[in-house]
């Protein structure tokens, strides 16, 4: 779906090129084409060389001042004047136009089964067509346009929501910035773990809760206690007569500070100038000893961070390649537990009703049944189903086919394949069961020794109406269907 075009607005709106060729129900005949864009004509010019043009053609191609005709010039029949085109030299060619809107016409978007002439598509369902393929303004996404609605509600994620909690609305990629600030988004309380408070009452709910742990009122002097409010009060006497000793202390720390201070006064007038620069000189070389352990020690402990990280890219690729191991034998897996060696199969299809819509949009047109066996080291086999018809059968069966697949003891084998196939959709009261059977043609190349995974489906394309599953009955319950597939064995 994503991959078409959008459709073009009705040529009503203004003047637009040809209508495409797959508009017309029978046969194309050139006299009918634009000479210029070579689609059906639209409002037909006829120039004086006789050529037919869209209107909207003749005057792109003349907008830049007159030129020569491109058809004449391919028929070798140019002459001047006749063969140039310019402004005036033109006119309605009402008997093309007439013959041109005269002509059955089908809806050229896929799926749409709209019929009528040229004329009633460009006035009524050009444009209006539910199937075709529109741009949504916000997300730039391709779909048709009946899906609009449920793109723009469910899909889009561009579109708009209202917070469940404060009701006002916001771009669906912005729904955690919301949260971060959303006034009447529930919180939990960290004290009493009270859930489901508003954001704009949890101030006001941790001034007053009682087990909610907040810094010591004495942090500003060095106290980094935590602790709850009716524990503050207890402990107040405790800080105080800290903070008094504290004070005491620093008081007894500046004295000996000053004390020391004069000492030192006294020594440097008996040391010598000389002594001094020995002590200096013997410091600076510890420190250019220390300086260069420290740069050897930096070296080596980088050495060791690049070696750590090798290590560990190279484990995550490890632990990469054992992801891709368990998911790979996970699937190996589900189709054994799935498989059976009997020849008999029976296939479950739920959410029957969006796989069958799925297959009428596009998407997913055909499903293919997990495989089964005529014996442990017999044939290996699958089914594949269209919900909406393969072929002949597209858009009124169920078609129902047969696949051949390539299997681990295919040389032991007898080829061609040759047994008889009896494929059936289950009433779920028992009552009447869609049976159709089939003995496979030898000559196909679809029951030949498989040289790839799977050989070409063979089967009913037109195993099933549309119409008898859409009517009440018990295939369908549950929104489920049951396929069966029985392979005779005889002769194994």
């Amino acid at each position: 779906m994503a991959a078409q075009e959008p459709s073009p607005p009705s040529s009503l709106e203004g003047n637009k090129p040809g209508f495409p060729k797959k508009i017309l129900a029978n046969n194309l005949e050139d006299k009918h084409l634009c000479n210029s864009c070579q689609k059906v004509l639209r409002r037909p010019l006829q120039a004086q060389c006789g050529h037919r043009f869209c209107s909207f053609c003749f005057n792109k191609i003349v907008s830049s001042g007159p030129q020569k005709c491109s058809a004449c010039i391919k028929e070798d029949l140019f002459e001047e004047p006749t063969s140039i085109l310019k402004q005036g030299g033109a006119f309605p060619d009402n008997a093309a136009r007439r013959e041109v809107e005269a002509l059955a016409a089908v809806c050229p978007n896929e799926g749409c089964t709209w019929t009528g002439t040229i004329k009633e598509f460009e006035a009524s369902h050009e444009g209006n067509c539910d199937f075709m393929i529109i741009l949504c303004p916000s997300c730039k996404e391709l779909m048709r346009a009946n899906e609009q609605e449920r793109h723009n509600e469910r899909e889009c994620p561009e579109r708009t929501l209202n917070c469940k909690y404060c009701k006002e609305p916001f771009l669906l990629k912005n729904i955690k910035a919301h949260d971060e600030i959303c006034p009447k988004y529930p919180m939990i309380c960290e004290g009493c773990a009270k859930k489901k408070i508003p954001r704009e009452k949890y101030v006001d709910h941790i001034k007053f809760c009682s087990k909610f742990k907040a810094p010591c009122r004495f942090h500003v002097v060095g106290c980094d206690t935590s602790v709850s409010r009716h524990l503050c009060h207890n402990l107040l006497f405790e800080h105080a007569m800290g903070a008094a000793l504290e004070l005491q202390l620093q008081s007894e720390k500046t004295k000996v500070a000053e004390l020391s201070r004069r000492c030192q006064e006294l020594e440097l007038k008996v040391s010598t100038f000389e002594n001094i620069v020995c002590v200096l000189n013997r410091e600076m070389e510890r420190s250019c000893a220390t300086m260069e352990a420290y740069n050897r020690q930096h070296r080596l402990d980088q050495d060791k961070i690049e070696i750590l990280n090798n290590k560990v890219r190279q484990l995550e690729r490890t632990v990469s390649l054992r992801d891709l191991s368990i998911v790979e034998m996970d699937g190996k897996m589900r189709e054994m537990s799935a498989a059976t060696y009997d020849g008999i199969f029976v296939w479950k299809i739920s959410d029957f009703t969006k796989k069958r819509q799925d297959a009428v949009a596009g998407r997913a047109p055909a499903m293919f049944s997990p495989a089964f066996y005529t014996s442990k080291y017999g044939y290996k086999m699958c089914l594949r189903i269209y919900l909406n018809g393969d072929g002949t059968g597209r858009g009124t069966h169920l078609s129902l086919f047969f696949v051949v697949m390539r299997g681990h003891s295919d040389a032991l084998l007898k080829w061609p394949f040759n047994q008889k196939v009896t494929l059936m959709l289950l009433d779920q009261n028992n009552r009447e069961h869609i049976i159709d059977a089939f003995r496979p043609d030898i000559s196909s190349s679809s029951f030949q020794r498989p040289v790839s995974d799977m050989n070409i489906a063979s089967g009913c394309p037109l195993f099933c109406p549309l119409s008898k599953l859409d009517s009440k009955n018990s295939y369908i319950r549950d929104d489920t269907i049951f396929i069966k597939a029985i392979v005779d064995l005889t002769g194994l």
